[in-house]
């Protein structure tokens, strides 16, 4: 009804309201442009520009389970049901890298990255720089296999230095990608290349530190939701469901706690204290890894390439070997062809062969696909598996020297010794290579000179002219038929074989001298193939990068718990999607001070149903332990009457945005919904005790002080339709995304000033 009045002003600005084609089921903000990643039902990843522009949309192929942006909002990292992490480009899409740390569906991901910022920036980064530039030329890419147009391997174009730069950490602010999956197991990532730590869940010590009667628990048929790192990476906060039992209890003796809403405090600071190092060792080794699969797919390439061509060859010349048996010959094509090049008389199957079967073109077609791949064998090796090698050489010397230092890497868990054999392997990978081109090159030459002789003899047997033919070597064509006619040096370097190489004791008995001066300790790598040395390389390399992990993921303990709120113990329970956000802001002193905000369901077990739960200060309660005070402080928010919580985030300087739909019997499309801003920092918190049991869910504490939202005194925004999860907010853009259960997407500006905004009720 129109009145006289001045119209009230909304508190947000409308900026689009725009169809989407699928419902969306996740949706992040870029942290550093104006960029939209939205996930569809069907698993689409739609990537858009504020103005609603597509840039692009990709398919994995598989469920996506979660999704996060890289601090500096240059790749994006997408969770998959099978357990694997893919990182994407944000300019195109493109796949970067592939992580395989959980064996089931990643269900929360977290990019953090150091927080600590210091004035000169250049000292807040790592001070280490890679040197392998000043010695080397770029590193080399992985080879395509021939035949197949860029794009079809998987791997990145040429021109495309995305994969570059996600490998160069040298510059980047020490990051970690966190990611928890749907068994309770959380990885870490430094770069979010490079493994570093991984810890389960149900495996760690859960204290009590503020217990009258201190024990420990141990949490079981845990869920983890949610996991989010500190700004100063010190500290892990997981928010998962489960039941906290006595660790020194028998399982089969232990009663089953009560099953409820969790947040557990893990101990990071590792990241923190060794930053520095853990970045040196997460270069070397995340370069080191690119490398290796360098060289493993040019194995693959050559074999492939070798075996195409032998196949070729032995295609058109066995036939040579029925035709002796055809006619009646008791003799070999080896005899046949010495006999030819001895000057004898030239045999009916040897003739029928040369100028009916095989004839001058199908020598220069045999010719031209086995020189032609031992060519491309050459040109692998040169441009692609030796200066990996060669690159590997090096950053295991750098990372040999920082083994030495062991007062700050053996912290960290580099050992000198895994180091040492690594080093080793990496210098007789080099060696086996040199090897295998001489032999590459030896039987390229005498197969082009048995293919040039095959030609003058057919010209011969044809009467025709032979002056143009390039010249043979007689003394050659007797030895590739005596020793390559019928086998196969090249092969044996290429695949894994269980036969040794044959090599002469006098070369061996050198080799064990050296190792007086400083040679390989190794002797026997003159037995072993390209391809069994490659093996033996990968997995010396991944004995001593398990060490740090491994290490690091010892020191990674669980500090504190905090029960929320007791869930009902019916199986469903289990998966239930609770709405939640983990945000850390800046304290008034240095440092971050936790605010963590959820949804108590509505079926909850507790009396505080359809409440919105804020708890700030857990990571710094352990601090106070002292003087018998915490710091934790808690208020419980209650929703509207007439409305429900479809989901909440926390925003810039301490508030909290919340999505609401109306609560009602009609159908979904005529229902209704508001967003609402709350300045949390200025609620009035409680102060929580935590000298109770363990079992005790906290927010009952707070039941008698829950303070009620009322839509008039709040800064509401009303949306004509039914809203569904998630909502995305963008604190540096100060915008929020909001999705219609009717396929829309509306995009409000929160920050714009009242006097600026153009809407009106």
């Amino acid at each position: 009804m129109e009145t006289d009045e001045t119209p009230r002003v909304l508190p947000f600005q409308l900026q689009f309201d725009k169809p989407v084609a699928s419902q969306i089921k996740f949706a992040e903000w870029n942290p550093e442009k104006d960029l939209l990643a939205m996930v569809t039902e069907d698993s689409k990843i739609l990537l858009h520009r504020f103005n609603w522009q597509r840039l692009w949309t990709i398919f994995p192929g598989r469920c996506i389970t979660s999704l996060c942006w890289r601090p500096d909002g240059k790749a994006i990292a997408v969770g998959l049901e099978d357990g694997t992490i893919s990182l994407h480009d944000v300019e195109n899409g493109k796949l970067l890298r592939s992580l395989k740390s959980h064996t089931v569906a990643v269900v929360s991901l977290n990019w953090e990255e150091d927080g600590q910022v210091i004035k000169d920036d250049s000292v807040n980064n790592s001070t280490y720089e890679d040197r392998t530039s000043r010695f080397f030329p770029p590193a080399p890419r992985v080879p395509r296999m021939p035949g197949l147009a860029p794009g079809d391997t998987g791997f990145m174009d040429d021109s495309e230095d995305s994969f570059r730069e996600l490998s160069n950490s040298s510059y980047q602010r020490f990051n970690i990608l966190c990611s928890g999956d749907r068994d309770g197991s959380i990885c870490f990532s430094i770069f979010g290349i490079s493994p570093i730590g991984k810890i389960n869940i149900h495996n760690l010590s859960i204290p009590t530190p503020f217990a009258t009667e201190p024990t420990t628990y141990r949490l079981s048929h845990a869920s983890i939701s949610k996991v989010a790192l500190s700004k100063d990476l010190c500290h892990l906060i997981v928010m998962c469901s489960g039941e906290l039992n006595h660790d020194e209890v028998e399982s089969a003796e232990r009663q089953l706690g009560t099953h409820g809403f969790q947040c557990l405090l893990l101990d990071t600071s590792i990241f923190w204290k060794r930053k520095n190092e853990l970045h040196q060792v997460a270069q070397q080794a995340s370069n080191i890894e690119d490398l290796i699969e360098v060289i493993r797919t040019s194995l693959s390439v050559m074999s492939k390439q070798w075996k195409d061509a032998m196949h070729t060859f032995r295609e058109k010349f066995d036939s040579l070997s029925r035709l002796i048996i055809d006619h009646g010959l008791d003799s070999s094509p080896q005899e046949e062809f010495l006999s030819l090049l001895g000057g004898a008389r030239t045999s009916p199957p040897v003739h029928q062969f040369l100028v009916n079967s095989l004839g001058e073109l199908g020598v220069k077609r045999v010719s031209k696909v086995v020189c032609g791949a031992g060519k491309e064998l050459q040109h692998v090796v040169l441009d692609h598996l030796q200066p990996a090698a060669e690159i590997i050489c090096f950053r295991m010397g750098e990372l040999r020297g920082l083994s030495r230092w062991r007062t700050r890497f053996q912290g960290i868990g580099l050992d000198e010794t895994l180091i040492n054999n690594a080093t080793e392997k990496s210098g007789i990978l080099l060696a086996q290579v040199e090897r295998f081109m001489r032999v590459l090159s030896s039987v390229v030459q005498q197969f082009s000179n048995f293919f040039n002789w095959l030609l003058k003899c057919i010209k011969l047997l044809m009467q025709e002219p032979s002056d143009q033919l390039l010249p043979y070597n007689s003394e050659l064509v007797v030895i590739f038929l005596k020793f390559l006619y019928d086998q196969d040096p090249v092969k044996p370097f290429l695949e894994l074989s269980e036969v040794d190489i044959e090599t002469e004791m006098e070369t061996v008995q050198r080799v064990k001298e050296l190792v007086h001066f400083g040679g390989f300790s190794d002797c026997e790598y003159l037995r072993r193939t390209l391809a069994e040395e490659f093996k033996q390389l990968e997995s010396s390399f991944k004995e001593a990068f398990l060490m740090p992990f491994t290490t690091i993921s010892r020191k990674m303990l669980c500090k504190d718990v905090l029960p929320l709120f007791a869930l009902p113990s019916s199986p469903a329970s289990v998966s239930v999607t609770v709405p939640m956000s983990v945000t850390y802001y800046k304290d008034a002193s240095p440092g971050f001070i936790d605010y963590i905000s959820f949804q108590i369901p509505g079926d909850s077990s507790s009396n505080i149903a359809n409440c919105i739960g804020i708890s700030r200060g857990f990571m710094h309660s352990l601090s106070n332990r002292i003087d018998e005070s915490s710091s934790l402080e808690a208020i419980l928010l209650s929703v509207p009457d007439g409305y429900h919580c479809v989901d909440l985030s926390l925003y810039k300087d301490g508030q909290i945005v919340l999505l609401l739909n109306e609560t009602t019997d009609a159908s979904e499309s005529s229902g209704e919904s508001c967003m609402m801003i709350v300045q949390a920092n200025e609620l009035p918190f409680v102060s929580i005790s935590r000298f109770s049991c363990v079992n005790t869910w906290n927010l009952d504490q707070l039941k008698d002080s829950v303070m009620h939202l009322q839509l008039e005194n709040e800064k509401v925004r009303n949306i004509p339709h039914s809203v569904v999860a998630p909502l995305a907010v963008s604190a540096s853009r100060g915008v929020a995304c909001v999705f219609a259960a009717r396929k829309r997407a509306l995009v409000y500006i929160l920050d714009e000033d009242e006097d600026d905004a153009s809407d009106t009720e």
